[in-house]
């Protein structure tokens, strides 16, 4: 089983975070690991928290994405480092479209970078969708506790609560879908208000009756059963103990500030509605620590163990004998 891993921003901790969870040979025994990058970058990192990327069991691919004379200094912003990190996550994409390699794991790029480079960019995630030719992403925040799959994400809050039932219908199948991967094969689902208490029918709001109910129906319809919509503020602590496997949330910050509150260093990014599997950290790229041997690698050994996980499950779903994914 092979998996690309991109190392991120040359500038952040990616290349740091990527050695050291390769350093642990339980991870590294998982997969055939393929670290996508600018070798001299790696090599840059390696000096400073000391581990040899070439004593690694992984192979790199050197893309020459970022001249050494490129002016690179850990935790400074520069276009040239955005570009280069974007470079990183198309040759990874590329190499799943073409099966060359079975899931990939990205650690973190900085949009404003990105942005300076003269591309436009939302994220990660709407990224890879658009490489992958798909109309629709969404993004799941995993842990060993819970999921949660967003509706929305990097949006502005006023266009995040223009719901549409359609789409949150779509969001359930999908999370519904991406919770066979991790190994649930009927996951128990709950559905967000958008609204405080749910909208307590009609008093705070409409739109959990109007629009979230209709598109809960539409799931149920299609033969996913789920709860909802129920009230946001007390769903994750239910849900936290058990009662649920997969939140549906409205909008980007009513799942993630729960999510990173019950375990920030083992919630894992995963991409939903693409054709290929994708885990990401959930930290961004920690200019303010970059180069200083302080990066935390167990979100990204979180990281990777669930890309591996995913893509034996897949693969094992793909199998006519196959026996029910392993959680």
């Amino acid at each position: 089983m092979n998996i690309a891993i991109t190392i991120g921003d040359p500038a952040g901790v990616g290349a740091e975070v990527t050695l050291k969870a390769l350093s642990d040979p339980d991870v590294a025994a998982l997969a055939k690991w393929i670290v996508v990058g600018d070798a001299w970058v790696l090599d840059r990192a390696g000096q400073t928290c000391g581990i040899q990327p070439r004593n690694l069991r992984a192979r790199i691919l050197d893309l020459k994405a970022l001249p050494e004379a490129s002016g690179l200094h850990f935790g400074k912003l520069n276009a040239a480092c955005g570009a280069a990190a974007v470079r990183y996550v198309r040759a990874a994409t590329e190499m799943c479209l073409a099966g060359e390699a079975d899931a990939m794991v990205t650690a973190p790029l900085n949009k404003e970078a990105v942005t300076l480079s003269g591309m436009p960019f939302s994220g990660h995630t709407e990224y890879i969708a658009e490489l992958c030719g798909c109309r629709e992403s969404w993004m799941l925040l995993a842990n060993q506790r819970l999921a949660v799959v967003h509706v929305s994400t990097h949006v502005p809050l006023r266009v995040a609560i223009e719901l549409d039932a359609p789409r949150i219908a779509r969001t359930i199948q999908a999370g519904h879908e991406a919770m066979r991967w991790l190994g649930f094969p009927r996951p128990r689902i709950a559905v967000c208000g958008l609204n405080p208490h749910a909208g307590e029918h009609g008093l705070f709001g409409a739109e959990d009756q109007q629009i979230i109910a209709p598109a809960i129906d539409l799931a149920r319809q299609a033969g996913i059963p789920c709860d909802g919509p129920v009230a946001p503020d007390t769903i994750f602590l239910q849900a936290s103990r058990g009662a649920y496997d997969l939140v549906v949330a409205m909008y980007h910050d009513q799942g993630h500030i729960p999510m990173k509150l019950i375990d920030f260093e083992e919630t894992v990014n995963i991409s939903v509605g693409i054709p290929i599997i994708r885990t990401s950290v959930d930290h961004g790229t920690a200019f303010d620590i970059a180069g200083q041997n302080k990066a935390d690698a167990r979100n990204m050994k979180a990281a990777l163990r669930m890309a591996a996980k995913m893509a034996a499950n897949r693969a094992r779903a793909r199998t006519p004998t196959a026996s029910p994914p392993s959680k």
